[in-house]
């Protein structure tokens, strides 16, 4: 599986960006996805999950309300809509596939799969 993302760039605070995440081939077309981030300095972090077909979802508290994760089956792509963005939201953007089930859907070792990523900057 090939993870492509997309979307990143330089945006001001309050400002919005859309990122797309494409799965190359159907190997794990049907599961469930999420974006992580990494700032400067700082670990890398859950922003978002969203199951198969796309009926739940999961954020995290730093992003909620403010961040909308997606998916297109058909395309098997995922989307993270981000709005009001802020300086701290500044950090490079991965997609994930996961693969495992042993613990929470915010857990990054449930990941097996995983994208370049794309960075995102938020200028005050």
């Amino acid at each position: 599986v090939q993870l492509q993302a997309s979307g990143g760039g330089l945006v001001q605070t309050g400002g919005s960006l859309t990122l797309s995440c494409t799965a190359s081939g159907s190997t794990f077309s049907s599961s469930p996805r999420a974006w992580f981030r990494q700032g400067p300095g700082k670990e890398r972090e859950f922003v978002a999950a969203i199951s198969w077909p796309g009926t739940r979802t999961g954020y995290a508290p730093s992003v909620k309300g403010r961040f909308t994760i997606s998916r297109d089956n058909v395309k098997n792509t995922v989307y993270l809509q981000m709005n009001s963005l802020m300086p701290e939201d500044t950090a490079v953007y991965y997609c994930a596939v996961r693969t495992g089930y042993g613990g929470d859907y915010d857990d990054e070792l449930n990941y097996g799969h995983w994208g370049k990523g794309t960075l995102v900057t938020v200028s005050s």
